[in-house]
């Protein structure tokens, strides 16, 4: 029996505050790559990117800004489970937000020609058609738009930005921001009816030169506003009048990494942290939800509630960072800057709860809290959302949530994901370290080994070179939890230059580790002896034979045969024949190195090469793997019989193994219902044949950050 992990519950593991399993959660149900609206014929290697995201009122079409291309783009829903392209539509400047009543996209779009003469223009659009219903001269450059529930209302921030290149990037720069806002006249767009509303001499930090970031309207139709950069907050009434404004004040950091060093320590207090808020959004009539992504002078890594007389509600402080922490989104390489960096904020009622949903801009992920309590929302999901989410939109009334992720031009396309609140577990996080006796974060699993009563072991690769890590994990609880972690050590110390990618037992309690070496780094090609504490006890460098014709991308992984180590290369070396890799052979015994060869799959794209290997019963399993994404056409596991791994010296002609293909991995992966990861690289065989699959999320540089770790079953 194939058993798909996409049936698994995972809010239990994330923390010990939250909730037992609820009936209704979110799961992913579709994706949409943003180059499916590109005509035919268009070059859909150019970046493209979803970035504010909008629904008609019937929630049956999607809308979103592409910055790069210069278009909106429209998605079908009819069915959210097989999302339809509807092209896109080319306008006359850069589209920065919308914003849609009933079939009818207001779309600001920016016509700067310098940052210190900006203009631009509020387009009116037929969502259906394309057809453009009109457009208002705004005086400056819009950023965000917002539009009232009932229709009546819009606003648009005017943010003016800086040019980050002069002054040490910091406000003071000409002309200042403001707001415009008016009414729709059912639902059109009158250019009379719209209302500049200063914003100068309200904020402490540079008043004559106010940033407004977003906007939201509440049911009064009072607009209330981020000034990002001025880390200032102003509601203003539909009048006109400015009804509050406050700064947004400073949070105390306590347990956050503030160094991208390639290790993950979570034990430094940033104090006086500004918040410096990025979108916001109403609550209620009276609280709105703020995005703490920071700027210039801060960015407190997490998310508040304020009251709109200015009184802090809620704080999150460092809590949704160690959520993202313990599910694997934290983003090392962001560490010294904002960590990961809050953005986004969407507000709906899903089944009689009041829901706020944080998008983590860096860790790639959002944060799903129930708020029917301000004072103390819990977090009840952490979802997977795409790189680089910017903006969401839920659509209560079909049970959907939808995210716009920007980023698409480092591998995989810019997307659009699907959540739908149903009835059935949350399928995600597959894998987390809620639970251990301390915080432990975690990323960038490149191999894997199974031991006793369901644990399996897995290494980091080079990614945390700084902090190699040899993870324990219980496959026995959903999600499976990682209740160890056993650092790597020479003589005591962090074990440096290592690239561990593959690990397998020694039989007595300790472990042997692959690292594929890097030389031009000085990461040695080696077999490494570790102890079951972590301290490295032994190595074994490659031979002379091998180092002759190594290249950069070896050891993928390591089994034991009885006295002899198998290590996986990945890609050819220079005496491999095409097509072809070596699966070294090392005698413990004899210390003699041989080698068989592995005829790989030849690539359509890109390469193709192997990420494992596992040995159990009468064979040794291997994955077999491209590096490309949605468009892959290998991701395998497969095998070759012991009787055919007889190693012949090295330096001769080897004997080529011939390899069954037993199961093809995309299924699984498109199953996930998110885009096809390019990296899988862990198997892990249990004794009764059961196996685990893991990907490798890079440490979520570049990469969505989702670790999908699954059992298929018995093989």
């Amino acid at each position: 029996m194939i058993i798909r992990y996409a049936a698994a519950t995972s809010v239990l593991a994330l923390a010990t505050a939250m909730p037992a399993f609820a009936e209704m959660n979110f799961n992913r149900i579709a994706s949409f790559a943003t180059v499916a609206n590109m005509a035919e014929g268009e070059d859909t290697t150019r970046e493209t990117s979803a970035e504010i995201i909008a629904a008609t009122a019937d929630g049956m079409t999607l809308i979103y800004t592409d910055s790069p291309l210069g278009v909106v783009g429209r998605i079908d829903i009819t069915d959210p489970a097989n999302p339809q392209p509807m092209g896109n539509v080319a306008l006359d400047g850069e589209p920065t937000s919308v914003g849609v009543v009933g079939t009818t996209a207001f779309i600001g779009v920016n016509t700067s020609e310098s940052y210190t003469a900006p203009s631009g223009f509020l387009m009116a659009m037929d969502v259906m058609t394309g057809a453009e219903l009109g457009r208002c001269d705004l005086g400056g450059q819009p950023d965000a738009i917002a539009v009232s529930k009932d229709g009546s209302r819009i606003a648009v921030a005017i943010e003016n930005e800086r040019d980050e290149d002069l002054g040490d990037g910091r406000t003071g720069q000409m002309p200042a921001g403001f707001l415009v806002q008016g009414a729709l006249a059912d639902g059109a767009l009158d250019c009379d009816a719209l209302a500049q509303v200063p914003l100068t001499g309200l904020a402490e930090v540079d008043g004559d030169d106010p940033e407004p970031e977003f906007v939201d309207i509440n049911g009064l139709g009072e607009t209330v506003i981020s000034l990002q950069e001025n880390n200032h907050m102003v509601v203003v009434g539909a009048d006109g009048g400015i009804v509050s404004h406050f700064p947004a004040g400073a949070v105390d950091l306590v347990g956050v990494d503030t160094q991208e060093e390639g290790a993950l320590h979570f034990t430094e207090t940033l104090a006086g942290v500004v918040r410096e808020p990025d979108a916001v959004k109403w609550l209620d009539d009276d609280h709105f939800v703020t995005a703490n992504e920071g700027d210039m002078d801060g960015g407190s890594r997490g998310w508040t509630i304020f009251n709109k007389d200015g009184s802090v509600v809620y704080e999150a402080g460092v809590s949704f960072e160690h959520a993202l922490i313990e599910i694997g989104h934290y983003p090392e390489e962001r560490s010294g800057n904002k960590g990961v960096e809050p953005e986004s904020v969407e507000t709906a009622t899903f089944g009689g709860t009041p829901m706020i949903f944080i998008g983590s801009e860096r860790g790639s992920a959002v944060g799903v809290y129930d708020a029917t309590n301000p004072a103390e929302p819990v977090l009840t999901q952490l979802l997977p959302s795409g790189i680089g989410p910017e903006g969401y939109v839920a659509i209560p009334g079909r049970n959907l949530l939808i995210s716009a992720n920007e980023v698409g031009d480092a591998g995989p396309d810019a997307h659009v994901m699907i959540f739908e609140y149903q009835e059935a577990p949350a399928a995600y996080p597959h894998l987390t370290s809620a639970g251990a006796d301390e915080l432990i974060g975690w990323g960038a699993i490149s191999g894997m080994v199974a031991g006793e009563n369901g644990t399996v072991y897995a290494v980091n690769d080079s990614f945390y070179g700084m902090q190699p890590t040899i993870f324990v994990i219980d496959t026995t609880q959903t999600p499976a939890r990682i209740t160890d972690a056993i650092r790597v050590t020479r003589e005591g110390a962090p074990a440096q230059l290592m690239d561990m990618e593959g690990i397998t037992l020694d039989g007595e309690g300790n472990f042997y580790v692959a690292s594929e070496g890097r030389l031009g780094r000085g990461i040695l090609h080696a077999i490494y002896h570790v102890t079951g504490e972590g301290e490295i006890a032994a190595t074994i460098p490659f031979p002379k034979e091998i180092m002759a014709v190594e290249r950069r991308w070896a050891a993928e992984g390591v089994t034991r045969v009885g006295n002899t180590l198998w290590v996986a290369i990945q890609r050819e070396f220079d005496d491999d024949p095409e097509n072809h890799v070596k699966l070294l052979a090392y005698n413990l015994e004899t210390e003699e190195w041989g080698a068989v060869h592995y005829p790989k799959e030849a690539a359509e794209t890109g390469w193709v090469g192997l990420s494992e290997i596992t040995a159990h019963g009468d064979h040794v399993y291997l994955i077999e793997r491209d590096n490309q994404f949605s468009n892959s056409a290998i991701k395998a596991i497969t095998r070759v019989s012991l009787d055919q791994m007889v190693p012949a010296p090295l330096g001769g002609e080897l004997p080529v193994v011939t390899k069954e293909i037993l199961r093809d991995l995309r299924p699984d992966l498109a199953g996930f219902n998110g885009y096809i990861v390019d990296k899988v690289e862990g198997l892990a065989i249990f004794e009764d044949g059961t196996a685990w699959v893991s990907t490798d999320n890079d440490g979520v540089d570049d990469s969505s950050g989702e670790t999908f770790f699954w059992s298929i079953g018995k093989l």
